[in-house]
């Protein structure tokens, strides 16, 4: 490693003097002597740190310090201490100004500074490499701060134009990513880019760079999560410009610069997640980013249709994820004013055979509830979900039955223009004869993917009379409530969607029999051989028609 320069650099080396040799005694204990080794060289650390910030002439110890800090394995602790006293040599030196280039420099001293800014450099990928080290990544995160802080302070005294070392927190983040230590990530969202709106835009900045030139480097599970929690850890969206003020280092002079933006603020978060949604995502990391979607994702956009793209695919992509990406749909046609056509349509051809038989209808009915709770729907379209379900409750298990006819009545009372459903008269005579004498055609389209077309409203709801006679009584008997009068405001789902067909049966065995049943049922002895003379029980049917003779 290169000391500062040769005998023409103006700073004069002290000669060494030729040490007496000392004889060493045996060693009787390694444990004992690699201690001492250690205790001396830590000693001899902080005079080399002294010796700098006292005399230009010391510099050289610059030298010796970063190949103690470098050689982690072998120093130890060591290593560590010689990385937090170049921090405080650094720093005294950028406060100083010596490794400032500014006017009436001679030449010498000139490349003196550019000897010292290497040498930071040269410290700097210590650090670096330090963070990627996960046992050291907290320490090294610290020191490397420190630094970053020291020279923003310098680059921004007596300058007009903002400067961030951006590069050095773009290597500290990437670092901290490849150490995969989760302590100094956490460490680093709540202490700094949390606390700091310039260390947060810069932050998100980096990550925006790291993803597009690197994607295959996120492919892998583990880091995707690290990236996915530092984003969404990053909560607290500053409600206007005016609480633009927590800086890390010393803020922009000009007002109009882009930090004290909030347009901006979100725009380098917006592109942060975009950059991450764009990746070759598993079905997983989609759930995981749609779950955080309404609360820590979209308040960052400041173009909510930018989401559109990513909800879209992940409903294509069908199964769990179709309900969650519609709910983010509606989240930003909601509270975004996002316009999305398709929204009811896609949400209409979610209700297939299989809904109400999955393990996931709880959830589904709860969002469903939310999407058509609006009293300015259009009668026809809500008439096609009441429709659709009252078809598919025919195949339905007990315990969806007994949540769906509760939850048709609710929208029967939201949506009064719908109860023609239930009850309408034909004025027509004619009409009236031929329905009675041939029957009447469902005029219902069930292959009608278009809710605004399936003449769902022109029909009636014959299917909830046939569950009136359903073999299960609970059901039954909920059924009854679509043919009585609507005395009832509405009914709380919370108390039908949790049922289960174990919970129908309990409750059913659990009712006290007040009367007895009229008739009791004999079990014959025999089935297939006529009964034994004298027994009042007569011979099946089977055994009369069937001669076994």
């Amino acid at each position: 490693m290169p000391g500062v320069l040769g005998k023409d650099d103006g700073l004069k080396r002290k000669r060494k003097e030729p040490k007496e040799e000392v004889k060493k005694r045996p060693r009787t204990d390694d444990t004992s002597s690699s201690s001492g080794d250690e205790e001396e060289t830590q000693s001899k650390i902080l005079l080399l740190e002294a010796a700098i910030l006292e005399s230009k002439k010391n510099y050289n110890n610059i030298v010796e310090l970063i190949g103690i800090a470098r050689d982690v394995e072998n120093e130890g602790e060591s290593a560590v201490l010689a990385a937090v006293a170049l921090c405080r040599v650094f720093i005294r030196l950028l406060a100083a100004g010596n490794l400032t280039s500014r006017r009436g420099l001679s030449e010498k001293e000139a490349v003196v500074v550019q000897w010292l800014k290497d040498r930071l450099s040269e410290y700097k990928k210590i650090l670096v490499s330090l963070l990627s080290t996960e046992e050291l990544a907290p320490t090294a995160l610290t020191l490397s701060m420190k630094i970053l802080k020291a020279e923003g302070e310098k680059l921004n005294s007596n300058k007009e134009f903002y400067v961030f070392p951006k590069d050095f927190l773009a290597e500290i983040v990437q670092a901290l990513f490849q150490s995969r230590s989760q302590a100094a990530i956490k460490e680093f969202t709540e202490k700094y880019v949390d606390e700091y709106d310039d260390v947060r835009f810069f932050t998100h900045q980096a990550i925006r760079n790291l993803i597009t030139s690197h994607p295959e480097a996120f492919a892998d599970p583990e880091d995707f999560n690290l990236v996915f929690d530092l984003l969404v850890a990053v909560d607290g969206v500053p409600d206007s410009s005016d609480e633009l003020e927590d800086f890390y280092m010393p803020a922009p002079k000009k007002k109009d610069h882009n930090l004290y933006s909030l347009a901006q603020h979100k725009k380098q978060a917006q592109e942060a997640w975009l950059a991450l949604m764009a990746l070759n995502l598993s079905r997983d990391q989609q759930k995981k980013i749609l779950g955080s979607l309404v609360s820590a994702i979209a308040p960052w956009f400041t173009k909510p249709e930018l989401l559109s793209d990513f909800l879209t695919d992940c409903y294509n992509s069908g199964s769990s994820i179709a309900l969650p990406a519609l709910s983010g749909v509606f989240y930003l046609i909601n509270n975004r004013n996002l316009d999305y056509p398709s929204f009811y349509p896609k949400l209409y051809s979610l209700l297939d055979q299989d809904i109400l038989h999955s393990k996931n209808r709880t959830k589904f009915f709860r969002l469903l509830d939310t999407f058509l709770a609006s009293s300015h729907l259009p009668a026809a379209l809500v008439a096609s979900f009441i429709k659709r379900l009252s078809r598919l409750a025919l195949n339905a298990p007990p315990s969806a039955v007994v949540f769906v006819v509760p939850w048709i009545y609710n929208l029967f009372q939201r949506h009064p223009l719908c109860t023609f459903m239930m009850h309408r008269e034909i004025r027509d005579e004619g009409l009236k004869a031929s329905i009675e004498s041939e029957g009447m055609k469902d005029p219902f389209l069930p292959d009608e993917t278009d809710p605004m077309e399936t003449q769902a409203i022109d029909s009636c709801v014959w299917e909830l009379v046939q569950l009136q006679s359903h073999y299960h009584p609970n059901v039954a008997t909920i059924a009854k409530i679509i043919s009585e009068q609507f005395t009832k405001q509405s009914y709380n789902m919370e108390d039908f969607l949790d049922h289960s067909y174990a919970s129908l049966m309990e409750s059913e065995m659990s009712k006290e029999v007040k009367k007895a049943p009229v008739v009791e049922f004999q079990i014959p002895k025999r089935i297939f051989l006529p009964q034994e003379e004298g027994s009042e029980v007569t011979d099946s049917l089977l055994v009369k028609l069937w001669d076994f003779a």
